[in-house]
């Protein structure tokens, strides 16, 4: 398989990409701290003659300089640099978050329903069906604010690290069926194979199958599916944050940059260029390598 996957131009590429991204993510304190710069400052506003009397960057290009080098944001004058590598930093932690506990839930209720078919795999199979059945966008969008209001009375403001927690447990919710249903097949073909049955004829327990048997044979539709789950989830929760129902002011997200560039994108659309390229290089680099370790583990399927 690695050997497969090193044959694949495409696919190392993305690779590289992926973890430049990830890398970036988790020393963007880092970063700032080099640059000299962080995303809160208002750096126009305390220094005259960076904003215009509008309040958009007074040089050309967004105010893109050598000591801005990706320009100010309009309104507030803050460092474009240090915002997107943070708003990277919390797209990709609540996104990386919701990933693992969607693929912990998938195994958990896929190998299960599988396995042990009957009435078990029925309503599981029947939960899966109706949770499949809410349109995800639209539910995201509704079920979020509701989960603030568990916690957090409407005249108060929702703290930051609550909405985090929120959106990751709404997308949680709502993201893990697809994973849970491809188990569920693999496992209800896999249980009749001989390995399986020789297994339980040695009085190997339950646990031990799933845990020798079975689960070693699903790691394909598991990284495949974990490396396109992760970027949907990346958009989803810039979504969110654009629509104002994520993260909000002053906490840096991919989406809250894109919902400020939509307000400002026709007097300065320089800022919207840096987040909005951003991101697609992200997916679809992401979504390339998810393709590569597929046709890496099951070359059958490459076409």
């Amino acid at each position: 398989m690695w050997r497969r996957f090193k044959r694949d131009r495409a696919g190392v590429v993305s690779a590289y990409v992926v973890i430049f991204f990830f890398a970036a993510a988790l020393l963007a304190p880092v970063i700032s701290w080099l640059y000299g710069k962080n995303p809160y400052t208002t750096y126009g506003i305390e220094r005259p003659g960076l904003l215009n009397e509008f309040f958009y960057p007074a040089k050309p290009n967004g105010g893109i300089d050598s000591e801005f080098w990706f320009g100010l944001e309009p309104g507030l004058g803050r460092d474009v640099f240090t915002q997107l590598f943070y708003g990277m930093r919390t797209s990709l932690m609540i996104a990386t978050a919701t990933t693992i506990l969607c693929v912990v839930t998938g195994i958990l209720i896929g190998v299960t329903a599988g396995y042990l078919g009957g009435r078990t795999d029925y309503f599981l199979g029947r939960f899966i069906d109706l949770l499949l059945a809410f349109p995800s966008q639209l539910s995201f969008v509704a079920f979020t604010p509701v989960v603030y209001a568990l916690f957090v009375s409407p005249e108060k403001e929702t703290p930051t690290y609550l909405r985090v927690i929120t959106l990751i447990i709404v997308m949680w919710a709502l993201g893990w069926m697809g994973l849970a249903r491809i188990l569920r097949g693999q496992v209800l073909s896999l249980r009749e194979r001989e390995f399986v049955e020789a297994a339980k004829v040695t009085g190997a327990s339950p646990w031990r199958i799933i845990r020798k048997e079975l689960l070693p044979n699903l790691w394909t539709p598991l990284l495949v599916q974990s490396t396109l789950m992760l970027p949907t989830f990346v958009t989803v929760e810039a979504g969110l944050s654009f629509l104002g129902v994520g993260i909000i002011e002053p906490t840096p997200d991919w989406g809250r940059m894109f919902a400020a560039g939509a307000r400002h994108y026709e007097n300065d659309i320089t800022y919207m260029f840096f987040p909005g390229i951003a991101m697609v290089i992200f997916v679809v680099a992401f979504n390339l390598l998810g393709d590569s370790v597929r046709d890496a583990f099951d070359p059958k399927t490459k076409r």
